[in-house]
């Protein structure tokens, strides 16, 4: 299972400000779930808490039965595409892709079989040798992508300062994720506080303010 659950999750910083206040929610297996609100309004901290990148003050967040809130971000099922992912200058494309599951130990055949598929999906086969230095800002956005399906995680976390640069990459973006969802049957969890972008997507809405939700549409 890769639903995801909220259970009275809240967010409190040593300063005193609640980020994200007590809020319960439930995600369902393959769904596509946007989060839209205001910046500041907590929908950020929700996914980075699902990721692990951020503390938990209290509540719980579950993965299918499973309890993420003490396991540490390398051991949990998911992948993230936030706006500063590391890619490795130095690095050929091929081998910014498969680091993750080198950092896995999977054996040879098994590493090139996914990068190949996943280059595949994303279409930038024809630059696997090329360096990343060499590659446009829209293909190293792909090698991102590439490298968070790679390891075939159950959820994918996707911040909207992704592809803030430029709006063509946005909607190039927007297209693969949909695409992750819709073929890889990955569960979705994207943010944006773009009005017009959430409701074009036609997907579920979990709309924040002041750290609460304050409907779904």
């Amino acid at each position: 299972m890769a639903s995801v659950t909220f259970e009275h999750l809240t967010k409190t910083y040593p300063n005193g400000f609640i980020s994200v206040n007590d809020i319960s929610l439930h995600i369902d297996d393959g769904e596509f779930v946007i989060f839209h609100g205001p910046s500041g309004c907590g929908k950020s901290t929700v996914l980075r808490m699902i990721g692990g990148l951020e503390d938990i003050t209290s509540g719980k967040i579950y993965l299918g039965d499973e309890l993420l809130n003490d396991i540490l971000p390398r051991d949990r099922q998911l992948a993230m595409a936030f706006q500063n992912y590391t890619l490795y200058r130095h690095f050929n494309v091929y081998d910014n892709i498969a680091l993750g599951l080198r950092l896995r130990n999977l054996p040879r055949n098994v590493i090139d079989s996914r990068v190949k598929a996943a280059a595949q999906f994303f279409g930038i086969t024809d630059i696997l040798e090329k360096k990343l230095r060499s590659v446009s800002p829209a293909d190293k956005q792909r090698v991102a992508l590439s490298r968070a399906v790679v390891c075939r995680p159950k959820v994918l976390l996707v911040d909207e300062d992704f592809a803030r640069q430029d709006e063509d990459r946005r909607l190039e973006m927007i297209g693969d994720i949909l695409e992750i969802n819709a073929d890889l049957k990955t569960t979705v969890l994207y943010v944006t506080n773009r009005y017009e972008e959430a409701v074009g997507l036609k997907k579920k809405i979990v709309f924040m303010k002041d750290g609460k939700i304050t409907g779904i549409g």
